[in-house]
């Protein structure tokens, strides 16, 4: 398999990576997580782990994803806040059955929700 490294500003560090990826969702989709109780959209993606070794062994041993899969950052929300997290490809669904998310920052990067999924705003794209 070829591979390919880009630097990861989270992991202060160049990651090794495949050159392709097979990501399951893009930027915009609405997703959830598997097991915790949260929701969001997708707003950047990275073929593998891409985060601190901190962040990573945080993560109990038994639940520890596999760092060679996409990871998504997420405008997420629950029933008490909104943030940014960081999930394993593994650890999500399709969730755009449920609306739009509730996060303060989805306007600065997206156009409104379709029903489906989320647009980029022009002004973020190449």
């Amino acid at each position: 398999m070829e591979r390919a490294s880009f630097f990861s500003p989270q992991a202060g560090r160049d990651i090794d990576a495949p050159r392709f990826a097979c990501a399951r969702f893009g930027i915009g989709d609405v997703v959830r997580h598997k097991v915790f109780d949260f929701r969001g959209v997708v707003f950047d993606i990275d073929p593998v782990f891409a985060n601190s070794e901190e962040w990573y062994e945080a993560i109990p041993k038994e639940v520890r994803p596999s760092r060679e899969q996409p990871f998504y950052h997420l405008l997420a929300e629950n029933g008490e806040t909104n943030y940014i997290a960081y999930v394993s490809q593994q650890n999500l669904l399709a969730d755009s059955d449920a609306g739009p998310v509730d996060h303060p920052n989805v306007a600065e990067l997206f156009e409104e929700f379709d029903g489906a999924r989320y647009r980029l705003r022009r002004s973020m794209t190449h």
